[in-house]
Order: structure tokens, then C-alpha cells, then sequence
């Protein structure tokens, strides 16, 4: 049975989006310039924080090249875009999906607090994480549209995935597995907001095999330690 901190984060971003989605039709162009102004510094910001908590540079940097490889192989991004019926070329919608979903469970709140549920049913990081998850969605659906909404089916898929697997994850509660995670996770919320400044086009959504790879290249890394 799936645990019920997971259900109740997945509806904050649901109930969140919507909100934000009614909301954004009454807000004008020049004031929603604004607000993805705001979103794409703290998007920065919040990557920054992130970034400081890398163990191994190295690390982040080998998730980073093979797994954006992978991505690009795929097309990752591509295929994203025509998720629900939409266009590649429909920015703002694959925006809005990667910007939500790596900012929803590419952080440290996400696997310890799914990995506690998992393994103690102590839910109450992600009640904390679902309050947070569901005000941002607000502020990022009102400016990024519909593909906030969608980034609901990642949060509900990677922290089910996570608390149903916790007692084979429970080595993810390492400092060391955690940093290296937060650090891709953070670079990943850079280039988000490079894109969403409009200072450099790029594919973030090409980068999420990296959050995979993070755990396995820290785990050989200690193998030589």
C-alpha cells in the first residue's frame, strides 16, 4: 500500500498547479515577465545552495556528462514535450515540467523524508515538503502553465518508488550518497534558471539519467577510498 505522505504531496502540486493556473489568467503579461524573472533566480539560488553540498566534484561532474549522453541519446527533452498531446516546441510546457519536477524531487527532503516514511512511517518531512511543494506550484504554474501540473506524476512516481524501496535505499540517508545527489540536483537547478532567464537555451530535461547515475558513481568512487 503506498504510503499516504506520498498521495498527500502529489495532490499539494495537483491542487497547487490549478490554483496557480486559474490564477495566472488574470495576471498580465508584463507582471508574468516578472514573476518568471523571480522564479528563474530562485531557481539559481536554490541550485547554488544545492551545488555547495557536493562531496565529489567528481562525482557531479562524471553523473552530469554520461548521464546528459544519455539523455541526449534519447532525446529525453523531445519526448517530454509531446507528453499529453504537446508540441516540442512548446517551451513553457516542458519548462514547466522539468523546472517542477527537479525542483519537487531532486533535493535532500525527498529521498530522507520518502526514506523515513518508508522505513519508520515518520511522514512528517514530506507533509513539511508537500506544504512547500503545493505553494510553489502555485507561483510556478501561474507562469509556467500546464507542465507544472504533469511534474505531479514524477513526485508521486520517485517518492513512491523511493518509500516502497526503502530498505533497499536506506544507504541514500548517507551523507556522502546525499551530497552528490543535492550537487547534480543543484547544477540541474542552475541551468534551469540560465533558461529560464533566457541567458542560454538548455535542455536540462536531457540531465535526469544524472540523478540515477549519482548514487552509482559515488558508490565506485568509494570503492577507491
Amino acid at each position: 500500500m503506498l504510503n499516504i505522505s506520498v498521495i498527500v504531496n502529489t495532490v499539494a502540486v495537483i491542487v497547487g498547479s490549478m490554483l496557480g493556473l486559474l490564477g495566472g489568467k488574470f495576471v498580465k503579461e508584463r507582471y508574468r515577465k516578472v514573476f518568471f524573472n523571480v522564479i528563474g533566480l530562485l531557481t539559481m539560488g536554490l541550485g547554488l545552495s544545492m551545488f555547495l553540498d557536493t562531496n565529489s566534484v567528481l562525482v557531479v561532474l562524471g553523473s552530469l556528462i554520461v548521464g546528459g549522453a544519455i539523455g541526449e541519446a534519447l532525446d529525453l527533452e523531445e519526448k517530454i514535450g509531446r507528453l499529453a498531446g504537446k508540441k516540442s516546441d512548446d517551451a513553457n510546457f516542458v519548462k514547466g515540467f522539468i523546472t517542477a519536477s527537479v525542483l519537487f524531487v531532486a533535493g535532500p527532503m525527498t529521498v530522507i523524508g520518502s526514506l523515513k516514511a518508508g522505513l519508520s512511517g515518520e511522514n512528517e518531512l514530506i507533509y513539511i515538503k508537500s506544504l512547500m511543494d503545493g505553494i510553489s506550484s502555485v507561483m510556478l504554474s501561474a507562469t509556467l502553465g500546464k507542465g507544472v501540473l504533469l511534474s505531479a506524476a514524477a513526485v508521486y512516481l520517485v517518492q513512491g518508488g523511493l518509500v516502497s524501496l526503502a530498505g533497499v535505499l536506506s544507504f541514500l540517508q548517507d551523507p556522502l550518497y546525499l551530497g552528490d545527489f543535492s550537487g547534480v540536483g543543484g547544477l540541474m537547478l542552475l541551468g534551469l534558471g540560465i533558461r529560464l532567464l533566457e541567458i542560454k537555451e538548455i535542455r536540462v530535461g536531457n540531465f535526469l539519467p544524472a540523478l540515477i547515475l549519482s548514487p552509482i558513481l559515488t558508490w565506485v568512487s568509494t570503492l577507491f577510498t
